[in-house]
């Protein structure tokens, strides 16, 4: 059946297509427009050749100069070579400081800084090498500079003077002492004396410690008790070593005019440290002093006293001057040497016999100068001890006193030893120095007035 259909639908389309066939023909046979005749037999014109012209050729070349092989080797980039290390990278650090209080010891004030046992104890070797823990006081101040884990990198302690012990710890710890330079002052003032040169210092705010060493220079030549009796005039110049203004140890007296009324009494101190000072009356050379130790502060006068070490109370038979371990101690006027050795509870003594009947005593040394024997002659100045704390002493400190015949009178007023000094020649450098310590102070005096004119002097 299917084969009957397929065979059907071929005879019809060959039929469609023999039909087409004949159509086309008859159309065909049909006469051609002549117009569309000509079109379909026009040709285009063949085209003209080309004329070749002969023409004289140019060859453009140029010139390139002769270059000879290079066989210089290769240019290189210089390599600069830096000998410098490296900077190191330094880590963060932490700073802490606080001062001291009263009964507070190192390792306490360490420990709330955070500080390891073991670091404590490190710092406070270091520290002890240049500074004695035992003189810690209450204001001293101690800064400490820590890495991230809290071990110390730097340490300062610093302590009077403007001083200070650093320590630093490394792969190469070290410690030194930095002593700042300090600036020197001088000051002038004058005070009116009513009852007693110490008052009359300390009312017009001038250092009252300069009553002792006018008390001791002048003690044997004015009877202060006697003497003054109110009214009189003190005027002084003075200098001062000062760090960012504030003043960092003892001042130091430089010239003391003391006006009686009847007398004028004046001491000129050396700018050399000798501590031999020129005592002068009316214009006219008295004297040569030398005090036992520049700059020392008077703990303890002449006197019954409870004893500072047995605790009863018995006669204390000089003064005593305190100062720095080491500080030189000088002879008070000429003389030659009685005794150089160790007396009991004194210590180590030197002793200078002035005359036929005084004799002055330096105890507690801790050294005498090389060389120095008995019998020696000895200027007022010179150099004839250390400070120390030999003997019966609680810290470095001069025992000073005076005897005649033996026994022992106060240093302060006695004057026994201006009359075994006696009275020095007058000589024109004394006198030029006078003068040039008196328009001293006249010139700082005056540029007192000008800074502050309603200060009254």
């Amino acid at each position: 059946m299917r084969m009957r259909c397929l065979m059907a639908r071929l005879a019809v389309t060959g039929g469609v297509s023999a039909a087409v066939a004949v159509v086309a023909t008859s159309y065909s046979t049909e006469p051609v427009q002549p117009t569309l005749a000509e079109a379909g037999v026009w040709e285009p014109a063949p085209l003209t050749p080309p004329r070749f012209v002969e023409r004289p050729s140019y060859i453009l070349a140029r010139a390139q100069p002769k270059i000879s092989p290079d066989f210089r080797p290769p240019f290189l980039p210089v390599v600069v070579r830096n000998d410098a290390p490296l900077t190191a990278i330094e880590p963060s650090l932490t700073t802490w400081s606080r001062k001291i209080a009263p009964g507070e010891t190192l390792d306490a004030v360490l420990a709330e800084a955070g500080l390891a046992a073991t670091d404590r104890a490190e710092i406070a070797l270091a520290l002890g090498a240049e500074y004695d823990l035992r003189r810690l006081r209450p204001g001293h101040a101690i800064t400490v500079l820590s890495t991230a884990d809290g071990r110390p990198r730097n340490v300062t302690l610093a302590v009077e003077e403007g001083i200070r012990i650093e320590a630093v710890f490394g792969e190469q710890p070290a410690t030194r002492v930095v002593a700042p330079e300090p600036e020197i002052v001088t000051l002038a003032g004058e005070a009116r004396i009513d009852s007693s040169i110490f008052a009359a210092l300390d009312n017009a705010g001038m250092p009252a410690r300069f009553a002792v060493d006018l008390a001791q220079m002048l003690g044997g030549t004015v009877d202060f008790r006697r003497e003054l009796s109110g009214g009189e005039t003190l005027r002084l110049l003075w200098r001062e070593a000062r760090i960012a203004n504030k003043a960092i140890r003892q001042p130091e007296i430089s010239f003391a005019a003391l006006d009686l009324g009847d007398a004028l009494y004046e001491i000129a101190w050396p700018e050399d440290g000798t501590g031999k000072a020129t005592i002068y009356l009316d214009g006219e050379v008295l004297r040569v002093f030398s005090q036992p130790v520049e700059g020392a502060r008077l703990t303890s006068v002449f006197g019954r006293r409870k004893h500072p070490v047995y605790g009863n109370v018995r006669m204390h038979t000089g003064v005593d001057f305190a100062a720095a371990l080491g500080t030189p101690v000088r002879a008070t006027a000429p003389g030659r040497v009685a005794f150089i050795g160790w007396r009991g509870g004194y210590g180590r003594v030197v002793e200078i016999a002035h005359g036929a009947d005084t004799l002055t005593r330096y105890a507690h040394l801790s050294a005498v100068p090389e060389g120095f024997t008995e019998g020696q002659r000895v200027s007022a100045g010179d150099t004839i001890g250390r400070i120390g704390a030999t003997g019966t002493a609680t810290g470095p400190n001069l025992h000073y006193e005076v005897r005649v015949d033996g026994r022992p009178t106060d240093p302060l007023t006695d004057d026994r030893l201006a009359e075994a000094a006696g009275r020095a020649i007058p000589d024109t450098a004394a006198l030029t120095r006078l003068k040039a310590a008196r328009a001293r102070l006249e010139e700082q005096l005056a540029s007192v007035i000008a800074t502050n004119p309603n200060e009254s002097l």
